[in-house]
């Protein structure tokens, strides 16, 4: 994968990555979250499987 430069300060990206962080993992830790896990990694199968 190519590697993008951006303007954005590298404290800034983080500090966005920090704000995000706790509600990401909640999502995944849910069932919702837990459900379109397993439905991203059945597409992401079968998506392999036609390459």
């Amino acid at each position: 994968m190519a590697s993008k430069k951006t303007e954005i300060p590298k404290h800034e990206l983080q500090a966005l990555a920090r704000a995000f962080a706790d509600d990401i993992v909640a999502f995944f830790e849910s069932e919702e979250g837990q459900r379109e896990y397993e439905e991203w990694l059945q597409q992401k199968e079968k998506n392999e499987e036609i390459a």
